[in-house]
Protein backbone atom coordinates (compact mmCIF):
# COMPACT_ATOMS: atom_id res chain seq x y z
CA UNK A 1 0.00 0.00 0.00
CA UNK A 2 1.34 3.29 -0.48
CA UNK A 3 0.93 5.95 2.14
CA UNK A 4 0.91 9.60 1.45
CA UNK A 5 3.19 11.53 3.05
CA UNK A 6 1.84 15.04 2.97
CA UNK A 7 3.04 18.48 3.11
CA UNK A 8 2.14 20.43 5.87
CA UNK A 9 2.15 24.25 6.69
CA UNK A 10 5.60 25.16 8.12
CA UNK A 11 5.18 27.48 11.03
CA UNK A 12 1.67 28.43 13.39
CA UNK A 13 1.29 30.88 15.83
CA UNK A 14 -1.85 30.98 17.77
CA UNK A 15 -3.17 33.35 19.84
CA UNK A 16 -5.40 36.26 20.90
CA UNK A 17 -3.01 39.14 19.91
CA UNK A 18 -0.39 37.25 17.77
CA UNK A 19 -0.81 39.27 14.45
CA UNK A 20 1.25 42.28 16.65
CA UNK A 21 4.16 39.28 16.04
CA UNK A 22 3.64 39.89 12.50
CA UNK A 23 6.51 42.04 11.85
CA UNK A 24 9.09 40.33 13.99
CA UNK A 25 8.09 36.90 11.66
CA UNK A 26 8.38 38.85 8.20
CA UNK A 27 11.70 39.97 8.85
CA UNK A 28 13.93 36.99 8.44
CA UNK A 29 12.27 36.33 4.70
CA UNK A 30 12.79 39.87 3.76
CA UNK A 31 14.76 40.11 0.10
CA UNK A 32 16.90 43.61 -0.27
CA UNK A 33 14.28 45.78 -2.53
CA UNK A 34 11.87 42.92 -3.15
CA UNK A 35 8.39 44.10 -1.35
CA UNK A 36 6.32 41.80 0.92
CA UNK A 37 2.42 42.12 -0.74
CA UNK A 38 -0.30 42.21 1.29
CA UNK A 39 -3.50 40.70 -0.26
CA UNK A 40 -6.27 41.93 1.76
CA UNK A 41 -9.96 41.06 1.65
CA UNK A 42 -11.56 44.24 -0.08
CA UNK A 43 -13.97 43.99 3.21
CA UNK A 44 -11.34 45.89 5.15
CA UNK A 45 -10.98 48.43 3.11
CA UNK A 46 -11.54 52.00 4.86
CA UNK A 47 -11.13 49.97 8.21
CA UNK A 48 -8.38 49.41 11.15
CA UNK A 49 -7.23 46.28 10.53
CA UNK A 50 -4.53 47.85 7.23
CA UNK A 51 -3.29 50.55 9.70
CA UNK A 52 -1.76 47.42 11.94
CA UNK A 53 0.35 45.68 9.01
CA UNK A 54 3.88 46.22 9.45
CA UNK A 55 4.81 47.94 5.90
CA UNK A 56 8.46 48.10 5.22
CA UNK A 57 10.51 49.75 2.27
CA UNK A 58 8.09 49.15 -0.79
CA UNK A 59 6.06 47.14 0.67
CA UNK A 60 2.91 46.83 -0.84
CA UNK A 61 -1.27 46.38 0.32
CA UNK A 62 -3.21 45.28 -2.14
CA UNK A 63 -7.26 44.95 -1.48
CA UNK A 64 -8.67 41.47 -3.13
CA UNK A 65 -12.05 41.98 -4.54
CA UNK A 66 -13.41 38.57 -3.05
CA UNK A 67 -17.15 39.51 -3.87
CA UNK A 68 -16.69 36.26 -6.55
CA UNK A 69 -14.50 33.18 -5.20
CA UNK A 70 -10.78 33.47 -7.06
CA UNK A 71 -10.94 32.60 -10.66
CA UNK A 72 -7.49 31.60 -12.80
CA UNK A 73 -7.78 34.72 -14.97
CA UNK A 74 -7.61 36.66 -11.67
CA UNK A 75 -4.62 35.01 -10.30
CA UNK A 76 -2.80 35.27 -13.55
CA UNK A 77 -3.56 39.13 -13.53
CA UNK A 78 -2.03 39.47 -10.36
CA UNK A 79 0.85 37.24 -10.55
CA UNK A 80 1.89 39.44 -13.88
CA UNK A 81 1.54 42.71 -12.00
CA UNK A 82 3.80 42.10 -9.56
CA UNK A 83 6.15 40.66 -11.80
CA UNK A 84 5.98 43.61 -14.19
CA UNK A 85 6.07 46.37 -11.03
CA UNK A 86 9.25 44.39 -9.11
CA UNK A 87 10.41 41.71 -10.60
CA UNK A 88 10.36 39.70 -7.30
CA UNK A 89 8.82 39.89 -4.47
CA UNK A 90 9.74 39.02 -1.10
CA UNK A 91 6.04 36.91 -0.25
CA UNK A 92 2.55 37.01 -0.42
CA UNK A 93 0.49 37.56 2.36
CA UNK A 94 -2.31 36.69 2.58
CA UNK A 95 -5.47 38.32 5.01
CA UNK A 96 -9.50 37.77 5.25
CA UNK A 97 -11.33 34.51 4.61
CA UNK A 98 -10.61 31.54 2.51
CA UNK A 99 -10.91 33.05 -0.69
CA UNK A 100 -8.65 35.62 -0.02
CA UNK A 101 -5.89 32.74 1.32
CA UNK A 102 -6.62 30.83 -1.90
CA UNK A 103 -5.55 33.85 -3.72
CA UNK A 104 -2.98 34.62 -2.33
CA UNK A 105 -1.35 30.42 -2.54
CA UNK A 106 -2.04 30.53 -5.60
CA UNK A 107 -0.62 34.15 -6.40
CA UNK A 108 2.44 32.76 -4.70
CA UNK A 109 2.83 29.77 -6.75
CA UNK A 110 2.50 31.61 -9.90
CA UNK A 111 5.43 34.55 -9.17
CA UNK A 112 8.00 30.71 -9.88
CA UNK A 113 5.78 28.88 -12.43
CA UNK A 114 5.49 29.87 -16.03
CA UNK A 115 1.93 29.64 -17.79
CA UNK A 116 -1.48 29.83 -16.67
CA UNK A 117 -2.96 28.64 -13.18
CA UNK A 118 -5.19 27.03 -15.09
CA UNK A 119 -2.99 24.98 -16.26
CA UNK A 120 -2.02 23.59 -12.58
CA UNK A 121 -5.99 22.94 -11.77
CA UNK A 122 -5.60 19.40 -10.70
CA UNK A 123 -3.16 17.25 -8.47
CA UNK A 124 0.16 17.36 -8.19
CA UNK A 125 0.73 19.36 -11.50
CA UNK A 126 2.63 22.71 -9.84
CA UNK A 127 6.32 21.72 -11.06
CA UNK A 128 8.36 24.57 -8.56
CA UNK A 129 8.06 26.14 -5.44
CA UNK A 130 6.42 29.32 -4.89
CA UNK A 131 7.73 32.34 -3.67
CA UNK A 132 7.74 32.52 0.61
CA UNK A 133 3.63 32.96 1.74
CA UNK A 134 1.64 33.44 5.21
CA UNK A 135 -2.09 32.80 5.71
CA UNK A 136 -3.54 34.47 8.35
CA UNK A 137 -7.50 33.91 8.68
CA UNK A 138 -9.92 36.55 9.33
CA UNK A 139 -12.91 33.94 9.09
CA UNK A 140 -12.81 30.91 10.53
CA UNK A 141 -14.44 27.07 8.85
CA UNK A 142 -13.07 27.03 5.64
CA UNK A 143 -9.21 25.35 6.25
CA UNK A 144 -7.85 27.48 3.90
CA UNK A 145 -5.00 28.23 6.06
CA UNK A 146 -3.95 24.36 6.71
CA UNK A 147 -4.97 23.08 3.27
CA UNK A 148 -2.58 21.76 0.53
CA UNK A 149 -5.13 23.36 -2.26
CA UNK A 150 -6.20 26.43 -3.37
CA UNK A 151 -9.58 26.18 -4.94
CA UNK A 152 -10.10 28.07 -8.46
CA UNK A 153 -12.64 28.47 -11.05
CA UNK A 154 -11.01 28.11 -14.27
CA UNK A 155 -11.91 28.55 -17.85
CA UNK A 156 -13.54 24.77 -17.96
CA UNK A 157 -13.91 23.74 -13.94
CA UNK A 158 -13.51 24.88 -10.94
CA UNK A 159 -10.92 22.72 -9.26
CA UNK A 160 -7.84 23.54 -6.68
CA UNK A 161 -3.98 23.56 -7.24
CA UNK A 162 -3.29 20.43 -5.25
CA UNK A 163 0.04 20.22 -4.67
CA UNK A 164 3.44 19.87 -1.65
CA UNK A 165 4.15 23.48 -2.93
CA UNK A 166 0.22 25.08 -2.36
CA UNK A 167 0.66 25.05 1.66
CA UNK A 168 1.63 28.17 3.17
CA UNK A 169 5.08 29.02 4.74
CA UNK A 170 3.17 30.41 8.17
CA UNK A 171 0.28 30.42 9.64
CA UNK A 172 -0.95 33.47 11.85
CA UNK A 173 -3.75 32.26 14.30
CA UNK A 174 -5.32 35.32 15.92
CA UNK A 175 -8.84 34.90 16.62
CA UNK A 176 -9.20 38.64 17.50
CA UNK A 177 -9.01 39.17 13.75
CA UNK A 178 -13.06 37.31 13.48
CA UNK A 179 -14.48 40.09 15.92
CA UNK A 180 -16.17 42.02 13.52
CA UNK A 181 -17.43 39.22 11.05
CA UNK A 182 -21.14 39.52 9.97
CA UNK A 183 -22.84 37.24 11.60
CA UNK A 184 -24.40 35.50 8.59
CA UNK A 185 -21.54 34.90 6.61
CA UNK A 186 -19.34 33.80 10.06
CA UNK A 187 -22.21 30.91 10.13
CA UNK A 188 -21.76 30.25 6.65
CA UNK A 189 -17.90 29.31 6.92
CA UNK A 190 -18.34 27.64 10.26
CA UNK A 191 -21.13 25.47 8.81
CA UNK A 192 -17.95 24.25 5.68
CA UNK A 193 -16.14 23.46 8.62
CA UNK A 194 -19.20 21.50 10.38
CA UNK A 195 -19.52 19.61 6.76
CA UNK A 196 -16.00 19.19 6.51
CA UNK A 197 -16.20 17.10 9.64
CA UNK A 198 -19.11 14.85 9.02
CA UNK A 199 -18.28 14.29 5.19
CA UNK A 200 -14.64 13.24 6.45
CA UNK A 201 -16.01 11.21 9.42
CA UNK A 202 -18.68 9.32 7.33
CA UNK A 203 -16.62 8.53 4.41
CA UNK A 204 -14.70 5.58 3.16
CA UNK A 205 -11.44 6.85 3.04
CA UNK A 206 -11.57 7.45 6.95
CA UNK A 207 -8.83 6.72 9.13
CA UNK A 208 -7.63 7.51 12.24
CA UNK A 209 -5.87 10.30 11.51
CA UNK A 210 -8.63 11.90 9.87
CA UNK A 211 -10.88 10.57 12.75
CA UNK A 212 -8.92 12.43 15.56
CA UNK A 213 -8.45 15.62 14.07
CA UNK A 214 -12.56 15.62 12.39
CA UNK A 215 -13.70 14.64 16.07
CA UNK A 216 -12.48 17.25 17.86
CA UNK A 217 -13.49 20.06 14.96
CA UNK A 218 -17.04 18.38 15.30
CA UNK A 219 -16.91 18.74 18.84
CA UNK A 220 -15.88 22.26 19.00
CA UNK A 221 -18.23 23.37 16.19
CA UNK A 222 -21.22 21.94 18.31
CA UNK A 223 -20.12 23.80 21.36
CA UNK A 224 -19.81 27.03 18.71
CA UNK A 225 -23.51 26.50 16.90
CA UNK A 226 -25.66 24.52 19.80
CA UNK A 227 -27.16 25.61 22.91
CA UNK A 228 -28.54 29.60 21.62
CA UNK A 229 -25.97 31.56 23.57
CA UNK A 230 -24.85 34.77 22.79
CA UNK A 231 -21.62 34.90 20.82
CA UNK A 232 -18.37 35.34 23.01
CA UNK A 233 -14.87 35.90 22.57
CA UNK A 234 -14.15 31.89 23.06
CA UNK A 235 -16.64 31.29 20.34
CA UNK A 236 -14.61 32.88 18.04
CA UNK A 237 -11.18 31.01 19.14
CA UNK A 238 -13.29 27.67 19.70
CA UNK A 239 -14.56 28.05 15.67
CA UNK A 240 -10.71 28.95 14.77
CA UNK A 241 -8.85 25.79 16.42
CA UNK A 242 -12.31 23.85 14.72
CA UNK A 243 -11.18 25.35 11.10
CA UNK A 244 -7.35 24.18 11.64
CA UNK A 245 -8.29 20.60 12.58
CA UNK A 246 -11.22 20.46 10.78
CA UNK A 247 -8.65 21.32 7.57
CA UNK A 248 -6.32 19.06 9.37
CA UNK A 249 -8.88 16.10 8.99
CA UNK A 250 -9.49 16.59 5.15
CA UNK A 251 -5.92 16.80 4.51
CA UNK A 252 -5.60 12.42 5.11
CA UNK A 253 -9.12 11.84 3.90
CA UNK A 254 -11.46 13.74 1.72
CA UNK A 255 -14.78 15.50 1.58
CA UNK A 256 -18.24 14.57 0.18
CA UNK A 257 -21.22 14.88 -1.48
CA UNK A 258 -21.77 18.49 -0.35
CA UNK A 259 -18.61 19.95 -1.55
CA UNK A 260 -18.82 17.96 -5.31
CA UNK A 261 -22.42 19.76 -5.57
CA UNK A 262 -21.48 23.11 -4.60
CA UNK A 263 -18.67 22.94 -6.71
CA UNK A 264 -21.50 22.90 -9.42
CA UNK A 265 -23.27 25.96 -8.13
CA UNK A 266 -20.16 27.86 -7.47
CA UNK A 267 -18.79 26.92 -10.94
CA UNK A 268 -22.21 28.10 -13.17
CA UNK A 269 -24.43 30.23 -10.71
CA UNK A 270 -20.78 32.36 -8.66
CA UNK A 271 -22.38 30.71 -5.31
CA UNK A 272 -19.63 31.18 -2.82
CA UNK A 273 -18.47 28.19 -1.11
CA UNK A 274 -19.71 28.35 2.34
CA UNK A 275 -23.25 28.91 1.30
CA UNK A 276 -23.25 26.37 -1.11
CA UNK A 277 -21.95 24.21 1.40
CA UNK A 278 -25.26 25.24 3.02
CA UNK A 279 -27.89 25.19 0.29
CA UNK A 280 -26.41 21.53 -0.65
CA UNK A 281 -26.37 20.35 2.98
CA UNK A 282 -30.02 21.16 3.33
CA UNK A 283 -31.32 18.57 1.09
CA UNK A 284 -28.90 15.44 1.86
CA UNK A 285 -30.98 13.42 4.11
CA UNK A 286 -30.32 10.61 2.36
CA UNK A 287 -26.51 10.91 2.24
CA UNK A 288 -25.97 12.40 5.81
CA UNK A 289 -28.81 11.74 8.46
CA UNK A 290 -27.63 12.84 11.20
CA UNK A 291 -25.61 15.46 10.47
CA UNK A 292 -28.53 17.11 7.92
CA UNK A 293 -30.68 16.81 10.99
CA UNK A 294 -28.22 18.76 13.48
CA UNK A 295 -27.50 21.45 10.90
CA UNK A 296 -30.69 21.76 10.69
CA UNK A 297 -31.26 22.92 13.89
CA UNK A 298 -28.09 24.91 14.14
CA UNK A 299 -29.58 27.31 11.46
CA UNK A 300 -32.68 27.60 13.33
CA UNK A 301 -30.64 28.34 16.46
CA UNK A 302 -28.54 30.66 14.93
CA UNK A 303 -31.78 32.21 13.26
CA UNK A 304 -30.02 31.96 9.18
CA UNK A 305 -31.79 31.93 6.08
CA UNK A 306 -30.51 29.66 3.75
CA UNK A 307 -31.50 30.60 0.12
CA UNK A 308 -33.85 28.46 -1.65
CA UNK A 309 -35.24 27.83 -5.59
CA UNK A 310 -30.95 28.95 -6.89
CA UNK A 311 -32.03 26.34 -10.12
CA UNK A 312 -35.14 27.40 -10.61
CA UNK A 313 -35.31 28.83 -14.40
CA UNK A 314 -31.99 26.80 -14.98
CA UNK A 315 -31.74 25.77 -18.82
CA UNK A 316 -30.86 22.47 -20.20
CA UNK A 317 -27.42 23.21 -21.24
CA UNK A 318 -26.99 24.76 -17.42
CA UNK A 319 -27.89 21.93 -15.71
CA UNK A 320 -25.47 19.91 -17.50
CA UNK A 321 -22.37 22.80 -17.04
CA UNK A 322 -22.88 21.85 -13.23
CA UNK A 323 -23.36 18.46 -13.46
CA UNK A 324 -20.13 18.11 -15.46
CA UNK A 325 -17.81 20.39 -12.86
CA UNK A 326 -19.24 17.95 -10.13
CA UNK A 327 -19.25 14.59 -11.48
CA UNK A 328 -15.45 15.50 -12.74
CA UNK A 329 -14.80 15.46 -8.44
CA UNK A 330 -14.09 12.13 -8.37
CA UNK A 331 -11.66 11.34 -5.31
CA UNK A 332 -15.02 13.38 -3.44
CA UNK A 333 -17.68 10.79 -4.76
CA UNK A 334 -15.51 7.71 -4.00
CA UNK A 335 -15.15 9.39 -0.32
CA UNK A 336 -18.96 9.57 0.10
CA UNK A 337 -20.39 6.42 -1.75
CA UNK A 338 -17.23 4.18 -2.33
CA UNK A 339 -15.18 2.92 -5.31
CA UNK A 340 -18.74 1.97 -7.66
CA UNK A 341 -19.95 5.91 -7.06
CA UNK A 342 -20.41 6.44 -10.71
CA UNK A 343 -23.82 3.59 -10.53
CA UNK A 344 -24.99 5.27 -7.40
CA UNK A 345 -24.51 8.82 -8.27
CA UNK A 346 -26.15 9.12 -12.03
CA UNK A 347 -26.98 11.73 -14.09
CA UNK A 348 -30.68 11.44 -13.64
CA UNK A 349 -30.07 11.47 -9.57
CA UNK A 350 -27.59 14.00 -9.55
CA UNK A 351 -29.93 16.34 -11.71
CA UNK A 352 -33.14 15.66 -9.54
CA UNK A 353 -30.82 17.01 -6.45
CA UNK A 354 -29.96 20.11 -8.02
CA UNK A 355 -33.85 20.73 -8.76
CA UNK A 356 -34.07 20.76 -5.33
CA UNK A 357 -31.89 23.29 -4.69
Amino acid sequence: MQFRNFKMVGYVVYGRGSFNQLDEILAPQRKPNAPMVFLVDHFFEGKALPNRIPLRGNDVIIFADVTYEPKTKQVDALALQLKEQFGEVSGIIGIGGGSTMDLAKAVALMMNNPGSSADYQGWDLVKYAGVYKAGIPTLSGTGAEVSRTTVLTGPTRKLGMNSDFTPFDQIVLDPELCKDAPANQRFYTGMDCYIHCIESLEGTFLNEFSKSYGEKALQLCREVFLGNSPWSDIKDDKLMMASYAGGMSIAYSQVGVAHAVSYGLSYLLGTKHGIGNCIVMNHLEEYYPQGVREFKQMVQENNIDIPQGICSGLTEEQFDTMMNVSLGMKPLWENALGKDWEQIMTREKLRALYEKL
